[in-house]
């Protein structure tokens, strides 16, 4: 059900973009931004990966620079029958991580520094088995399509304001400048509303994924809280890229519902702890001491 409502609203996504291309030029314009929609999804299809990682300056790591953080990446993704994707790291104090790529042969994980800091060996996985998850139901494409026609919808839609809606046939200013204020009011709500339906299910296959649902649960608290007073500036620069994350970069994230990027993050983790309660992550053993990840939760070899 989560995918045919995810299909619907990148179709009105799409939608909205007509009806811009209308309000601004009449036919003429609808069929105009129509064709540019075409060309965005193409060049987002190819380029997605290019394009968030840049925007936040993420550097790629190896086995040589980073060893640890790739081996765990390695690890977890054949658990999750995944080829190994690239791995970035984002110099960022906030605690956050994202994936992207067109598909998993082309896929990429980047995380912050601060949430290599932040963050013990247990949850860490937890995170980049939640980003993996992504990856294996391919959300990562349909994100980036979404953020980049998103964004160009606003581009559109104050591109028509500045230039008073010209084109074949006749345009009430009016109309101009409504569509100039609302069309990314909505491109953002159908954008965020694509995001939310995707998020629970890769907690879900998330938790499956690490083993234990509980260590993705504490690590989305600690970014979560995180996440609420440091500022994380390409984010803030780059506002349509904030539903690829984990977690909700902007500063402003606490507004819920409609213009809320992400679930409330207090019902993510009610959600995977009733998933631990039932079993259904194949946590190990209550007693068992030992990280499968190899050092002790305590050290940080990340630096």
């Amino acid at each position: 059900m989560n995918t045919v409502k995810t299909w619907v609203l990148l179709a009105g996504l799409t939608a909205l973009f007509g009806v811009v291309g209308y309000a601004l030029g009449g036919t003429t314009g609808m069929v105009m931004a129509l064709g540019f929609a075409a060309a965005t999804n193409l060049f987002a299809f190819w380029n997605s990966d290019r394009l968030a990682l840049s925007a936040h300056g993420a550097v790629e790591v190896d086995p040589r620079s980073a060893p640890d953080l790739v081996a765990m990446v390695g690890q977890l993704a054949s658990r999750a029958g995944l080829p190994m994707p690239r791995v970035y790291v984002i110099e960022s104090a906030q605690p956050n991580a994202f994936a992207t790529g067109r598909n998993p042969a082309n896929a990429a994980v980047a995380v912050s520094t601060g949430l290599l800091h932040a963050l013990s060996r247990e949850e860490l996985a937890g995170v980049i088995a939640h980003e993996l998850a992504h990856i294996r139901s391919r959300d990562t494409l349909l994100m980036t399509v979404t953020a980049t026609v998103a964004g160009a919808i606003s581009t559109l839609a104050q591109f028509g304001f500045m230039f008073g809606g010209r084109g074949g046939e006749r345009t009430n200013p009016i109309v101009v400048i409504a569509t100039a204020l609302l069309a990314p009011i909505a491109a953002m709500i159908i954008q965020f509303a694509i995001s939310r339906s995707r998020e629970y299910e890769a907690d879900r296959a998330g938790a499956e994924i690490c083993g234990n649902p509980l260590w993705l649960a504490s690590a989305l608290a600690k970014i979560d809280q995180s996440a609420r007073r440091i500022v994380n500036v390409e984010a803030e620069r780059h506002p349509a890229t904030a539903p690829l994350f984990i977690i909700n970069p902007l500063t402003a994230g606490g507004v819920d519902n409609l213009f809320s990027t992400h679930p409330a993050t207090e019902n993510r983790i009610a959600a995977l702890q009733d998933l631990a309660r039932s079993g259904s992550g194949h946590p190990p053993a209550v007693g068992a001491r030992r990280s499968p990840w190899g050092r002790s939760a305590r050290t940080n070899p990340w630096r």
